[in-house]
């Protein structure tokens, strides 16, 4: 997963124009496998009173905060007010039942980070998810925090971030590579050449690694839901307050569909589209990640000197032209590994999320372009959240294993026109090798629980914001349209080439968000704001 690293931090009065990377760079990940490869239940009774009876012991406990692993503050970049920020966090741990149909069964742990009020008249807590799914949020509550410090928010709320089930430094965590293999790329490697005895080896890898086939069973968005209502208790807040990005609008929704009597505030931002099924999104996904190289090359075009030649019209052939031959022939970077089409791909699609960042890329391939790769794999490396001593988070096997139980799953004609489907839909990433046939969900030990479409006529939600860009690269905005018009919600649209916009620290976004979290005051019809 690759952080927001924001290079400074100004005070409010400044107008805030720095664009940070985006939080969501696992939703990337999940976007590029998809390209090369491709991967309803309903849910139950949330109204049976035995439950609710037997998940009191839950909902009503203590949660002891005390120090946070050193993770939380060594994952920050290097930023006085983020580092200060992490430095303040409280973190524990959150018991909750592994399967919510056996509460006397196996349990788990969530880990919970918190950066309590600095005001006297605190309102409760904001629950933070930054998407993925699979990104850590017990990372993310630093950043916000620091980030929204010097306006009201940090003021009345508690800012809280939890790493879901499966994810980070909650327990069990899924783990289905090793450093070495992720270095080798052999996740995405897999999804581009699954086959049924692969993807049979990947369930018995992620079981081994996690510690049984029945963690793999409950990862989906609906028991993660369950879990956020039972933290939303043990903090004390009678109603939860929430801002979730990219997944975490998919977050959102779905808990407001299980538990629409206890929202308060729901702020949605880049949002994945609820009606939408698995096939389509993946095509729209893919389609505004074309659109985002193309303003990408428009903009390359008009520096000095740009790696894809002079005309906007050819960037994506020229793209082709760079990328494809590493298929086959991969280079070598300065620290000895290969450095194949995928890695470059990676380094590409995670400097799309941010307009800032089209620089970085513009670098990247002109050092491409000599036969030197490592200016793109650090891009890579950045996007995975990989460590100077080679360590990864697991957010790649988060996302791949909470997906098999989220996302529908194809027969091998279905996956075989999928694939081809994506190909056209994304020709700058397209590697000029057959997609695979073989969904690599299909020997996951459980079926899909989510369900589409979802979140729809939701009987008793306040009103909530949605907030979309108009060029985001893997949420575009006419999801965020459509999530609106789903929820009857109100949207706020930002002028901006990214993806995720409220931890942008742009005084526009900061006070609708403001508004609306503390005084439940929604911005007006039709409201904008530019980044």
């Amino acid at each position: 997963m690759t952080r927001t690293t924001p290079t400074d931090l100004r005070s409010k009065d400044d107008e805030r124009r720095r664009r940070p990377k985006p939080v969501m760079a696992a939703a990337a990940a999940a976007a590029l496998a998809l390209l090369l490869a491709g991967c309803s239940g309903a849910a139950p009774n949330d109204d049976d009173s035995a439950n609710r009876v037997g998940l009191e012991r839950f909902m009503e406990q203590e949660l002891a905060f005390g120090a946070c692993d050193a993770s939380v503050v060594d994952s920050q970049p290097p930023v006085p007010e983020i580092v200060e920020a992490a430095e303040k966090a409280k973190c524990a741990m959150l018991t909750v039942p592994m399967n919510y149909e056996d509460l006397d069964g196996t349990t788990i742990e969530i880990a919970v980070a918190r950066i309590s009020a600095t005001g006297d008249n605190p309102i409760g807590s904001v629950l933070l998810n930054p998407g993925g799914p699979g990104a850590a949020g017990t990372t993310l509550a630093p950043l916000v925090d620091a980030l929204w410090t010097g306006g009201p928010i940090p003021e009345r709320f508690d800012i809280v971030g939890f790493d879901p089930r499966g994810v980070g430094l909650s327990t069990p965590a899924i783990d289905c590579y090793s450093d070495e293999e992720r270095d080798a790329d052999a996740p995405l490697s897999a999804l581009g050449e699954w086959t049924e005895e692969s993807a049979r080896a990947v369930v018995d890898k992620c079981a081994d690694g996690s510690g049984s086939t029945e963690v793999l069973a409950h990862l989906g968005t609906r028991d993660v839901a369950r879990d956020m209502d039972v933290l939303r208790s043990a903090l004390g807040d009678d109603k939860l307050t929430f801002a979730g990005v990219s997944y975490g609008t998919r977050l959102g929704s779905v808990y407001a569909e299980m538990f629409p009597e206890n929202v308060r505030a729901l702020v949605l931002d880049g949002a994945v589209d609820p009606l939408m099924d698995t096939a389509d999104r993946r095509i729209q996904l893919s389609e505004g990640l074309q659109a985002s190289f193309q303003r990408f090359a428009d903009f390359c075009v008009t520096q000095a000197a740009c790696p894809l030649g002079t005309d906007p019209a050819l960037a994506t052939a020229a793209a082709q032209e760079l990328l494809q031959p590493l298929d086959k022939k991969p280079l070598v970077a300065a620290d000895g590994r290969e450095f194949g089409f995928l890695a470059a791909s990676e380094g590409i699609v995670s400097g799309l999320y941010s307009e800032a960042s089209w620089p970085t890329i513009i670098a990247g391939l002109t050092e491409l372009e000599a036969g030197r790769p490592d200016a793109l794999l650090a891009i890579r490396d950045g996007y995975y959240g990989r460590s100077d001593n080679g360590e990864y988070t697991n957010s790649f096997e988060a996302l791949f294993a909470i997906n098999c139980l989220d996302e529908e799953r194809f027969t091998e004609e279905e996956m075989t026109q999928l694939g081809h489907d994506l190909n056209q839909a994304v020709p700058f990433l397209d590697p000029g090798s057959t997609p695979p046939a073989q969904d690599g969900c299909e020997f996951w030990p459980a079926e899909p629980t989510l369900g589409y479409p979802y979140a729809t006529d939701i009987a008793g939600l306040p009103e909530v914001i949605v907030v979309s860009a108009t060029g985001d690269p893997v949420t575009p905005h006419e999801g965020g349209i459509s999530l609106a018009d789903t929820l009857g919600a109100r949207l706020l649209t930002v002028e901006a080439n990214q993806h995720g916009t409220i931890i942008s620290a742009n005084s526009c976004v900061d006070e609708a968000i403001a508004d609306y979290l503390i005084d439940l005051e929604l911005p007006d019809e039709g409201a904008r704001c530019t980044i």
